[in-house]
């Protein structure tokens, strides 16, 4: 049983494999191997983010009422909610994802063509470049929470507002409970941060696959030498071939679309409205941490890591569309006109078709655009504003 993902893209090839190690991606084995990796999954969880999400809720129902404290114990406490919202959909549809993984892989690494490998490797660069932005994000959030914890002028504080039952501010019981929150966030972010990384490389596969429907389009007549605007019944031939592939693969990639928004449409909803709930309670938390400097860039690193997170989703989602939109276009790219009015017909039915652009939503609610990140900051921002007035008042 190998734990290491074969992929053609770098940042999806390492976070399947680290969830793979986090008990999150499951390999194709039976018997009494399967049986010993799903105790695996549920111990990892109950470690991780299981008794994190316990003590967490425990602290907020006791100090409930003070918005301050509740929002320094809430916001990564609805952090939690929403990843084990997202592990129990991987787990669920693991069958459904790696056959999408798969498919695309095995698109994308089959690529002959130089514009076609360029459209590959650009795809790859972008993908790589907002993960290793992602993931400096949520390692320095994470780094700074301990840090300001531990360099905290109050002693015995820890990263995390919680509750345990047992006197956390003495030794040794603060060194296990800060030992505790500490590696339950750091790999509780990596594999969040991981699983965020998996949905956006997919989505931004399938917008390479579309890129790479409308190259092979406007080279359909590549290598061909036409006379008299009109094609060579060999020509044609291979011309008629060329053409249902790219009907044949488009609609493949529209399924491959459809089939992506069945697997994450909710798990997305769910994490758009708890981010539109963090940022907000995130800025509240700047407001009253004006005494302390590490707390102060610990939190803004987090705002920063949130709206990361949403802008990732919803910039892939608009590339989606975008490059589904330019199919259409390069479907009249290429030299239809001297063709017989059977390949004519064919290609009509491909524009016609082409016209059905591709879109993911957030739980059949928003669309993944730029539109609804922008809507999702300014509600943000409103529902700051509110708690900030109501913690004014009181």
């Amino acid at each position: 049983m190998s734990f290491f993902i074969n992929n053609t893209n770098y940042s999806l090839r390492v976070s399947l494999t680290w969830l793979r190690i986090m008990g999150l991606w499951a390999p194709d084995t039976l018997g009494w191997k399967r049986m010993l990796y799903t105790w695996h999954t549920g111990l990892v969880y109950m470690l991780v983010v299981g008794t994190f999400i316990i003590i967490q809720a425990t602290d907020l129902f006791i100090i409930w009422g003070d918005i301050q404290l509740m929002t320094a114990s809430a916001f990564v406490l609805l952090t939690n909610l929403t990843h084990s919202l997202k592990i129990l959909n991987m787990v669920v549809r693991a069958a459904r994802i790696k056959s999408i993984v798969k498919k695309n892989n095995n698109v994308l690494k089959m690529q002959i063509t130089v514009d076609a490998k360029k459209a590959v490797k650009k795809c790859n660069r972008e993908v790589n470049i907002h993960s290793m932005l992602y993931a400096f994000l949520t390692a320095t959030t994470i780094s700074l929470w301990a840090l300001a914890a531990a360099t905290e002028n109050q002693n015995k504080q820890l990263p995390m507002r919680a509750w345990y039952p047992f006197n956390a501010s003495q030794s040794p019981m603060y060194e296990i409970a800060y030992l505790h929150q500490s590696m339950s966030l750091m790999l509780s972010a990596s594999m969040n941060a991981s699983k965020d990384i998996v949905v956006m490389a997919l989505i931004a596969q399938c917008r390479c696959r579309f890129r790479l429907i409308s190259i092979a389009l406007k080279g359909l007549c590549r290598d061909m030498h036409i006379v008299n605007n009109r094609l060579t019944k060999k020509q044609e031939e291979i011309v008629t071939v060329r053409l249902s592939n790219c009907i044949a693969e488009h609609q493949d990639t529209l399924e491959t679309v459809n089939e992506l928004e069945r697997c994450f449409t909710e798990s997305t909803f769910a994490q758009f409205t708890v981010s539109l709930a963090i940022i907000c309670v995130t800025g509240v938390q700047l407001v009253f941490q004006t005494g302390n400097m590490l707390r102060m860039l610990s939190m803004t690193f987090y705002l920063l890591n949130m709206v990361d997170q949403v802008y990732l989703y919803c910039r892939e989602g608009n590339e989606l569309t975008i490059e589904s939109e330019n199919v259409s276009r390069s479907a009249y790219e290429w030299p239809w006109y001297a063709c017989s009015v059977r390949v004519r017909r064919s290609a009509l039915i491909l524009m016609t078709r082409c016209c059905r652009t591709a879109k993911l939503t957030a739980g059949g609610f928003t669309t993944l655009s730029l539109a609804t990140f922008v809507s999702i900051c300014k509600a943000s921002y409103s529902f700051f504003t509110v708690l900030k007035q109501v913690d004014e008042d009181t």
